[in-house]
């Protein structure tokens, strides 16, 4: 081999070398916020009427028992999605988590039509716990329907004041195109739009998908979670039921790369977090594979853009407030 082709390949190694990022290795030190986690404990006396995913047994969910996945992987800090609508387990969460430093909010679960509202919202914002609540489809909730209601957009105007966040779950159309909604009549509140990745559009609301999408990138106070990234899908075309064939789960990035980057185009650097939806995606994609593919996604970015999804976007959209020494902080 010549001296020239020997300098040859051993500069295109090296160019290869700072074009081509290596998986893992520039966001690996990079501090995670876990913004979706499930809490219960279904051997109270009352039970729990939310006991984990399919794959989960035990029927406990418990910060300590989070802990241990998710120290080992960077994640320093978490915020609970309450997964029962009772209203006593807002204040149940609250004092499970109030002894964990790792535990940086919850997001609770009030129904803002409701006469009582203003005064479990006035009662549950004094604890800087609180971020917020959670109310879409779930739990036989209609947020389609509530838009319209005077009543609820006052509760998410109180909301506002408190400067607290709305989330939304599960998705489809009519509840993001909700969203729009909510943000055309309460533009200062923030909305944190849940699992985005997991919402399959059919062919036939594909468009309606991509309208609503490009509606929801000009709003600057709505945030998504890269979230059930993995998840179960249909075969196209086939409605569930016993005789269906069972959903498939595709793991691994090169699956779920497309999604992301059209989602990334719509919502952009500054306006997505992450979730692993502990212990609802056990079984589907547990904690680590979870952050390892996110790891992988953003390895491929700038470090900047990786901070800002695992940690920085959190600030902005929870004002969640530092409890221990190795949670990062913007000031």
């Amino acid at each position: 081999m010549t001296c020239d082709r020997r300098k040859f390949l051993a500069g295109t190694a090296a160019l290869a070398a700072i074009s081509t990022p290596s998986l893992g290795a520039a966001v690996d030190d990079i501090p995670i916020i876990d913004c979706h986690i499930h809490l219960f404990d279904a051997t109270r006396p009352q039970g729990a009427p939310y006991k984990g995913g399919r794959a989960y047994q035990g029927g406990v969910a418990l910060p300590a028992m989070y802990a241990k996945i998710a120290k080992p992987l960077g994640i320093v800090g978490v915020i609970e999605v309450d997964a029962s609508p009772w209203v006593e387990d807002n204040l149940w969460v609250l004092q499970t988590i109030q002894p964990e430093p790792l535990m940086v909010g919850k997001i609770g679960n009030l129904q803002p039509d409701k006469p009582e509202f203003g005064e479990y919202l006035e009662r549950y914002a004094k604890n800087p716990l609180f971020r917020g609540i959670r109310y879409g489809n779930l739990w036989r909730y209609d947020l389609t329907k509530q838009v319209d209601n005077p009543g609820f957009i006052e509760g998410l105007k109180l909301m506002a004041q408190h400067d607290l966040v709305l989330e939304t779950a599960n998705q489809n159309i009519a509840l993001l195109e909700a969203a729009v909604r909510v943000n055309d009549k309460v533009p200062e509140l923030r909305i944190v739009i849940d699992h985005l990745p997991a919402f399959d559009p059919s062919p036939e609301n594909q468009a309606q998908y991509e309208a609503v999408l490009k509606e929801l990138s000009q709003r600057k106070n709505v945030w998504t979670k890269l979230s059930e990234i993995v998840h179960p899908v249909r075969a196209p075309g086939q409605p569930p039921g016993p005789s269906a064939t069972p959903p498939t789960i595709v793991r691994g990035l090169a699956a779920h790369r497309d999604r992301l980057d059209s989602l990334m185009g719509y919502f952009g650097e500054d306006r997505v977090v992450f979730g692993s939806d502990w212990p609802n995606a056990v079984g589907i994609s547990e904690v680590p594979d979870t952050v390892a593919l996110v790891r992988e996604y953003f390895a491929g970015k700038s470090r900047a853009a990786a901070e800002k999804y695992f940690w920085k976007n959190s600030v902005a959209a929870y004002k969640w407030i530092k409890r221990a020494s190795n949670q990062p902080s913007l000031s």
